[in-house]
């Protein structure tokens, strides 16, 4: 059997599903790309120190007003240097999941380093809040054979990848597909120098609530991903809160965490399980010549 999203069998026959994800990230991406010589500025430190010392809390708040529990997911440097954080997101109710050790990018390690870093990432979180995760998602959402076959070897569910409008299984593995257009990074990370300027909090708050509607119109996942130091300003903030308060309180809509759609996906007995996607040999070999 092969789904559409008009036809994907939500809980308690809700009709579509949302789903409020944090990557906080804070200093783990700066400190991956200037592991090899750190240079004297501290404007890029501070801009994302913001995340840690006042988005992160004023996110949460905001969740809390519209009790609304969410995905985090934490790089173990970012854990490592904020000991109270992943106490205190389970302490309110939130999900927390696997981000990498150090947010370190898929092209820049080798399999047994991430092999490495995963297992180390786990016994931190076993560690700090005496839980297992259950759950990871790639830096910068990019993945290999061998990281989909080390989460399938620990038994985690993935949210890194793009390849449906719902849940699905891909090789073995629980995915709970994301999407670039309802991702902050990439309308409002602004570092200076060559950077494009932000957009618009007005303009992509009305993206996204139509990205809302359509999604949700056709039966599918809404997935968001915010992070920590970018959508944690004020005037996001509250195009979130406006954006999600009618989702939290349509009946219709399933509003979950990550693991929550996992467990329920994998009840799904009749599921399809789609294989890797693959290049034929042959396909380049034109340009090898």
């Amino acid at each position: 059997m092969i789904w559409n999203s008009a036809t994907y069998p939500w809980p308690d026959g809700k009709r579509a599903a949302a789903c409020f994800s944090v990557d906080v990230d804070a200093m783990a991406p700066y400190l991956w790309a200037t592991r090899d010589g750190r240079p004297d500025t501290i404007a890029t430190p501070e801009h994302r120190a913001y995340g840690m010392r006042r988005g992160l809390a004023r996110m949460t708040d905001m969740m809390a007003r519209l009790q609304l529990k969410g995905s985090f997911f934490v790089p173990a440097v970012v854990a490592r240097d904020n000991p109270d954080l992943l106490p205190g997101l389970v302490e309110r109710g939130h999900e927390i999941a696997l981000h990498g050790d150090c947010h370190e990018l898929v092209r820049d390690i080798t399999d047994q380093q991430f092999t490495e870093a995963l297992e180390r990432s786990i016994d931190l979180f076993v560690r700090q809040v005496g839980q297992r995760p259950k759950g990871f998602r790639s830096p910068a959402w990019e993945m290999t054979p061998h990281m989909l076959a080390e989460l399938r070897r620990l038994e985690l569910w993935d949210s890194s990848l793009m390849g449906e409008d719902v849940p699905y299984t891909l090789n073995g593995i629980t995915e709970i597909p994301v999407r670039w257009d309802i991702d902050d990074a990439i309308y409002f990370k602004f570092l200076g120098a060559g950077d494009k300027p932000p957009r618009s909090h007005l303009d992509i708050g009305a993206q996204w609530q139509s990205e809302a509607q359509s999604t949700l119109r056709h039966g599918g996942l809404f997935m968001m991903t915010v992070h920590d130091w970018i959508s944690g300003r004020p005037a996001r903030v509250d195009i979130l809160e406006a954006l999600w308060r009618p989702l939290v309180e349509d009946d219709a809509i399933w509003c979950a965490t990550c693991g929550d759609i996992a467990r329920h996906h994998q009840t799904l007995t009749d599921q399809p399980d789609h294989s890797l996607p693959r290049i034929p040999d042959d396909t380049t070999k034109g340009f090898s010549q």
